[in-house]
């Protein structure tokens, strides 16, 4: 999953070996005052989570890996 503006990471709400359904929320941004979720877009498991919270992240960087069973 991708960021898709630049912000601060607020929260991680998964990790490696995580199972997810499309929808789930991933990852928590804050950018421009707003809070972000940024949800997986299919059924998976997290292969690894890429960021921590406090981490300022840019557009388009990878946030959480996903493998599609």
């Amino acid at each position: 999953m991708l960021a898709s503006m630049p912000g601060r990471v607020l929260d991680v709400l998964v990790a490696a070996g995580d199972r997810v359904k499309k929808g789930d929320t991933l990852v928590l941004l804050e950018a421009m005052k707003m809070e972000l979720r940024i949800t997986a877009p299919h059924d998976g498991s997290v292969t690894r989570a890429l960021v921590q919270p406090g981490q300022v992240v840019e557009r388009n960087q990878i946030l959480v890996e996903l493998t599609i069973p």
